[in-house]
């Protein structure tokens, strides 16, 4: 060894051969026990922290797809609530438009009543007032006989005779109308 140091081969660069051939056996030994290491300790840690990222990546994707359903699930809901709303409306204006006829229709009633009320009470006061009306002729035709004739005449039987020639009339009474 003394004639490597000497020749000046490896030691005249100021390499001690035994000394690298110790640090040569050291790194084998370190490289040994630290890839034991590595696999006895840090590569299962590895592992797992794999397994957690791949089952995180794994149900992130699961959430994706619920969510994607879900959102999926809620428009149909939206839809039909929507249509569901529709519909109520629709019934809501049939009921209106029904609400409103009977409405018209009840107010229609209630004009006719009120008109056919009105018309008989109408048809009582033209009767009052022909008959009032007969009266006063009655009365009036009595007086102008009166005083044509310069004499009284017994008013009950002026006012028979009146009546009978008011029936007998053609018009069969004042009106023209068969009332008198």
């Amino acid at each position: 060894m003394v004639f490597l140091a000497e020749d000046g081969g490896i030691g005249a660069l100021g390499i001690n051969l035994p000394s690298l051939i110790a640090q040569l056996i050291n790194f084998t030994i370190l490289l040994i026990v630290l890839g034991w290491a590595f696999k006895r300790f840090l590569f299962p840690l590895l592992d797992e922290r794999r397994r957690r990222i791949q089952e995180g990546l794994e149900a992130s994707d699961e959430a994706r797809r619920r969510l994607s359903e879900t959102e999926k699930d809620v428009a149909a809901e939206l839809e039909k609530a929507r249509n569901e709303g529709q519909t109520l409306i629709g019934e809501a204006q049939q009921m209106s438009t029904r609400i409103q006829e009977e409405a018209r229709q009840s107010a229609r009633a209630e004009s006719e009543t009120l008109l056919e009320r009105a018309r008989s009470e109408i048809q009582l006061e033209r009767d009052a007032a022909i008959a009032e009306l007969r009266r006063e002729f009655a009365g009036l035709t009595i007086a102008a006989a009166e005083r044509v004739i310069r004499r009284s005449l017994d008013p009950q039987a002026h006012r028979e005779l009146i009546e009978e020639v008011l029936a007998e009339a053609p018009g069969g009474g004042v009106g023209g109308d068969g009332q008198t």
